[in-house]
């Protein structure tokens, strides 16, 4: 089964996406939406698909920035977008804290906007707290950083952001109404 990637104007990209249960998360259909979700994303080519983008409003997100899609990047590329690879990994329920004001803007686009990209100011200290997909009971609260060191991760800390909005209606909205300008 191949997952279809909704476009901007579609209703559920607007919508308050609903937490998911600890059963749910280990259910045989999640664990199957998780996999066609990573499919989806490397096909379209992408580095974060959340489950309102192909049509379920779920929190739910899968995130990865494989070493393909940067290898042709030279080292300046590299260090100016702040790009590193990413292996793949599922955040569920994220709830996104801002640690402080600073932030910094980043070229970047999304799979429900085909073929529109834009500049977008991001929070730089971010923390996610979030479940995986291993049992449903590990809470995997993450701290990420955004510095020039690439341990730090900062591409990572964007598709988190980008797939939080898109799992959360309300910062959605923030995306939708850049288009809207």
């Amino acid at each position: 089964m191949k997952l279809k990637i909704v476009q901007a104007g579609d209703p559920i990209l607007r919508q308050q996406s609903r937490p998911l249960t600890r059963e749910e998360i280990s259910s045989p259909s999640i664990q199957q939406l998780i996999g066609l979700m990573r499919d989806a994303m490397r096909e379209a080519p992408g580095v974060g698909l959340a489950a309102p983008q192909i049509g379920e409003s779920i929190q739910l997100a899968v995130i990865e920035d494989r070493v393909r899609y940067i290898a042709d990047l030279s080292a300046d590329e590299l260090a100016e977008r702040q790009r590193i690879a990413i292996p793949f990994h599922v955040i569920i329920n994220p709830k996104l804290s801002f640690l402080d004001d600073s932030s910094a803007e980043f070229f970047e686009g999304c799979l429900s906007v085909e073929g529109f990209q834009a500049i977008v100011d991001r929070a730089l200290n971010v923390r996610v707290d979030c479940l995986n997909e291993r049992t449903g009971n590990d809470q995997c609260p993450r701290l990420v950083r955004a510095h020039s060191s690439a341990r730090d991760r900062p591409s990572e800390r964007n598709a988190v952001r980008r797939s939080n909005e898109n799992a959360d209606a309300d910062d959605g909205r923030e995306y939708a109404s850049m288009l809207e300008q």
